[in-house]
């Protein structure tokens, strides 16, 4: 898609089309108007262009057993933003994150602050299924995280939620394990992150304490995209 041109381009062409004698330019009233792209549009355009830098991706070793790559899902102007660490069996099945339980303990988690799926946008730091589900390796998130990184960068969403321990290292560049970094706000690039428990977690462990735990994360944020203009 080619851009406008911008207005010193135009005053280039106009004082070319006045030296050659041109006095006036008539515009056809059954053309229709040009209309400035909006923030959602870009992004949904700046999107596309990641995807296809990804290609059929094998830059890392992850793509010998995916049967997908799994970009992102949502709202291309989403104030928030879920990012995981990978994709599970059911999502390298259907090309999109957080499909099988562990999407839906994600859809629950997301209506619980009031919003919808549709609402927001989902991604993770690895694009490819890792072996029997195990954390994404060193190598293997370097290889992706630029992508995931462009995808943020594309969106800028107002509030980042990191989903587990991988995801949350990723953003933060930190060590620590998610029980030390959940329910603190950081910032990834001047947007505020707040790390949470993976909804797999949850599912494995799910206990008063820890549905807490995240219901006050989740309302944190929730707190944050609702101060925040």
């Amino acid at each position: 898609m080619s851009l406008p041109p911008s207005r010193a381009e135009l005053s280039e062409w106009l004082a070319y089309l006045r030296d050659l004698g041109v006095e006036g330019l008539r515009v056809r009233p059954d053309l229709p108007r040009a209309t400035p792209p909006t923030a959602a549009s870009s992004a949904a355009d700046r999107l596309r262009a990641i995807r296809e830098e990804i290609g059929e991706c094998t830059r890392c070793k992850l793509h010998r057993g995916r049967r997908n790559i799994v970009f992102g899902v949502g709202d291309p102007g989403a104030k928030l933003m879920f990012v995981g660490e990978g994709p599970g069996a059911d999502e390298d099945a259907r090309g999109e994150p957080f499909v099988g339980r562990a999407g839906q303990k994600l859809d629950e988690m997301i209506r619980a602050m009031g919003m919808e799926r549709r609402e927001v946008y989902i991604a993770n730091v690895v694009k490819c299924r890792p072996p029997r589900n195990r954390d994404p390796q060193p190598d293997e998130v370097g290889t992706c995280a630029p992508f995931l990184f462009a995808q943020i960068e594309a969106i800028r969403p107002r509030v980042i939620v990191t989903l587990g321990a991988p995801a949350s290292r990723l953003l933060l560049d930190s060590r620590d394990g998610i029980n030390r970094l959940r329910g603190r706000w950081h910032a990834f690039r001047g947007i505020p992150v707040m790390p949470t428990y993976h909804p797999a977690y949850l599912l494995r462990a799910y206990t008063r304490e820890n549905r807490q735990k995240v219901w006050d994360d989740l309302q944190a944020a929730r707190e944050r995209l609702d101060r925040d203009p």
